[in-house]
């Protein structure tokens, strides 16, 4: 068992993103000192209760790196007999998404600001999330740094564990080459099946908002892939 747990921690030195310091705006560090106690989740390696943070029972979404929750409170807004958790390292685009779940006045959002490998697999319980949400990662497009991209068979695992049967992984890039890895990964892997994929230009988002990056990729010209995969 140690030696497993060391061969883990030795494969996580590969990260999917690359902290930033990233300026902090004083609306921003208000909102993280102020809304952090109602809407955020610390980290820890204890399974959430979300019976109890949520003080209900419900269908529970999560959405990984949210970039500046613009996204993810839109989703959670239109969706209030769903529970929604927002994983985001970067701590500007907390403090952002804080303010936007303020305005909004919702109460079925909590964020989480740390590595979403880590939280998966020590913070969600199995079986408890009715849909994961990756939406745009970081396509870590030089082919040397395609390791470091975020979809591969270790994120297929831990995502068909926390996802209860039934349940869907719904997925969004603009980089070719990532959506050829990404149809490539899915067709190899027995625990999901595609359920729908669609290649656009940016009007015809699968279930979904249209997200800042989305926005971006589209005025450099890329095309948009969409997929939903269902937990078997």
């Amino acid at each position: 068992m140690a030696l497993v747990a060391h061969q883990q921690e030795r494969k996580r030195t590969i990260r999917s993103f690359v902290r930033r310091a990233g300026r902090l705006t004083p609306a921003q560090k208000r909102a993280l000192r102020e809304l952090w106690p109602a809407f955020g989740i610390t980290f820890s390696d204890k399974p959430l209760d979300f019976n109890s943070i949520f003080d209900r029972t419900a269908p529970r979404v999560l959405e990984i790196g949210f970039g500046n929750g613009e996204t993810l409170v839109k989703q959670a807004a239109a969706t209030p007999l769903m529970d929604f958790i927002g994983i985001e390292v970067h701590e500007p685009g907390v403090g952002h998404c804080l303010l936007y779940t303020k305005a909004a006045k919702i109460s079925n959002l909590r964020l989480i600001n740390h590595d979403a490998i880590d939280v998966m697999r020590h913070q969600i319980s199995d079986a408890s999330l009715k849909r994961i949400n990756l939406y745009f990662p970081d396509p870590w497009p030089k082919k040397k740094h395609h390791k470091r991209r975020i979809l591969q068979h270790d994120f297929l695992q831990l995502a068909s564990r926390n996802i209860s049967p039934g349940g869907t992984l719904n997925i969004a890039t603009d980089w070719e080459h990532y959506a050829e890895q990404i149809d490539d990964l899915i067709s190899s892997d027995e625990k999901f099946r595609l359920s729908e994929r669609r290649v656009h230009s940016g009007d015809a988002p699968l279930d979904r908002p249209t997200t800042k990056f989305e926005r971006r990729g589209i005025r450099q010209g890329h095309r948009i892939w969409d997929w939903q995969f269902i937990r078997n």
